[in-house]
């Protein structure tokens, strides 16, 4: 496969390679792995992992700071 980039896109990559001390291309491979196997959701092995998976969703609220920290327990 032949990935043609837009010359902005392409110095941002070498840019980026180049602090990881890495080719631009090792760099491309990498950021995709990262990207599109690594980020898939785990398949459930069981019912219960199935469940557990179901009820990691965002529900839409927000925890206060207090709510993740055990500080707030003993006052």
């Amino acid at each position: 496969m032949i990935v043609t980039l837009d010359p902005r896109l392409e110095a941002a990559l070498k840019d980026q390679a180049n602090h990881q001390g890495l080719a631009p291309e090792e760099f491309a491979l990498q950021l995709l792995r990262e990207r599109l196997i690594v980020a898939a959701p785990p398949e459930p092995r069981d019912e219960w992992e199935r469940e557990l998976l179901e009820a990691a969703r965002p529900w839409g609220i927000s925890l206060p700071d207090a709510a993740l920290t055990s500080e707030e327990l003993y006052e």
